[in-house]
């Protein structure tokens, strides 16, 4: 048994980094013996291995970032993602060798992020398991299943169109559907050919982890997606209680937090990755100035200058703009009413489970799924109308959820669901059996 040897593979981009970290902590705790190898770039291995409390049976080891020396990157996001993906499963031998030469033990299986698809090969190459963990919206997981209907309602029905083919997910349309999984021929990226492939990749794995709660997502679709997968295994999304909580909190949002009454408090934050363009920023603040509500709006440094003028001076008595604020504790504390959020996939597990409803504002890739099972399948929130900010349908969001009677369901749903995640999280919720067996597995593989 102590011979176990488990490389892991990160993609390593924005929010995937620290639910990949978690995961491989709980098990490190859970398998003392084992050796777990965490493979990523310079970049991301930079941005996780200072962090205390780290178990020493994982250890960091650097691959390429596939970036050329002197290269320099554009605006495009994706850009990047094309590099390394490109590097292919050459670039992950190479830091297997090195993990195999540092702990003089062969590695007895792969637990990768799903986008970095060729680590599959890597897995049939050693003849070792490969699991894959998902990290986006888990009911996003169904298209890349489904991609030939997709494409073919995609180009041929209006954007409200529903998907009533999709098994449990009736309610999605044709305008939720991200941009990647459309795209066809010479515009197709590596990473929009890698996440179409899925469908054809995922079946090949001994499992596939979902980072949620089971008991959240539509009965149809997990049964669906267990009638193509090996396994389908849910392991609790949280932070694990293993690793100490973020960095303390310099902007004091906590204990402005404690100043204000319970549940009126609007939350703003649209993560690390993307910002709404200038004028949706001004829509944003004038709807919160208008609005009366208190608020706290978490907003990079770089994008005070696009808040009106005089802003956080008139609003200060009620309003609080921070350049990072912690999170988890935040959405946590009973003064949050709302969450204006991008609905990134860690922003929308971190809301769901303190019961906080939420006004969507999608961007990209699984972002408009979830929105539309926080609005429709939840019932737990709103998409803001027109997938924009405009200051009167802000207001009207705003208004909807922390006033009037019609907003009761929703605030009452948002409640239900994290009583849902509170019984999922416990020892009788599917998770621990889920993590058992996945246990199980990098035991006897």
């Amino acid at each position: 048994m102590d011979n176990k040897h488990i490389a892991v593979i990160a993609f390593p981009f924005g929010s995937h980094l620290m639910p990949l970290l978690n995961l491989v902590v709980k098990l490190a705790h859970a398998a003392p013996h084992f050796s777990f190898s965490f493979i990523g770039t310079h970049k991301s291995n930079a941005i996780l291995f200072p962090k205390p409390h780290i178990p020493n049976n994982i250890k960091p080891y650097t691959i390429s970032d596939g970036i050329p020396e002197g290269h320099i990157l554009s605006n495009d996001p994706t850009q990047k993602l094309d590099l390394f993906l490109k590097t292919g499963p050459h670039n992950l031998h190479q830091g297997i060798q090195l993990a195999e030469a540092d702990t003089k033990k062969k590695v007895t299986c792969i637990i990768a992020d799903a986008f970095v698809a060729s680590s599959l090969h890597v897995a049939q190459t050693l003849n070792v398991p490969w699991i894959a963990l998902w990290l986006p919206n888990s009911c996003s997981l169904s298209l890349y299943f489904y991609t030939d209907f997709i494409r073919h309602h995609c180009s041929n029905h209006a954007a409200n169109t529903t998907l009533d083919f999709l098994p449990g997910l009736s309610k999605m349309r044709v305008e939720d559907i991200p941009q990647d999984l459309l795209v066809v021929g010479e515009k197709e990226t590596i990473f929009s050919r890698t996440l179409v492939s899925l469908g054809k990749v995922l079946p090949q794995a001994k499992a596939v982890v979902m980072n949620f709660f089971e008991e959240l997502d539509p009965p149809l679709f997990v049964q669906d997606m267990r009638s193509k997968l090996q396994s389908l295994l849910y392991v609790v999304p949280l932070p694990s209680p293993l690793l100490p909580l973020p960095e303390k909190d310099s902007g004091g949002c906590l204990l402005w937090l404690d100043t204000k009454s319970a549940r009126s408090v609007v939350y703003v934050c649209f993560g690390t990755v993307v910002a709404p363009p200038s004028p949706e920023l001004v829509a944003v603040a004038e709807a919160l100035e208008e609005s009366g509500f208190p608020f706290l709006w978490s907003l990079k440094e770089g994008l005070m200058g696009a808040l009106p003028n005089g802003f956080v001076e008139r609003t200060k008595m009620r309003g609080k703009v921070v350049s990072w604020a912690p999170q988890t504790q935040v959405l946590a504390h009973d003064s949050i009413g709302v969450f204006l959020t991008h609905c990134g996939a860690n922003s929308v597990i971190e809301s769901v489970s303190s019961g906080v409803p939420m006004i969507c504002r999608p961007f990209f890739g699984d972002q408009e799924i979830s929105g539309r099972v926080i609005e429709d399948i939840w019932e737990s929130g709103v998409i803001t109308e027109g997938r924009v900010f405009t200051k009167n349908a802000l207001l009207k969001s705003l208004n909807l959820i922390l006033v009037q009677e019609e907003g009761k369901k929703i605030r009452e749903n948002a409640r239900k669901a994290k009583k849902t995640v509170e019984d999922a999280i416990g020892p009788e919720g599917q998770s621990a059996k889920d993590f058992e067996t996945l246990l199980e597995i990098i035991s006897t593989s």
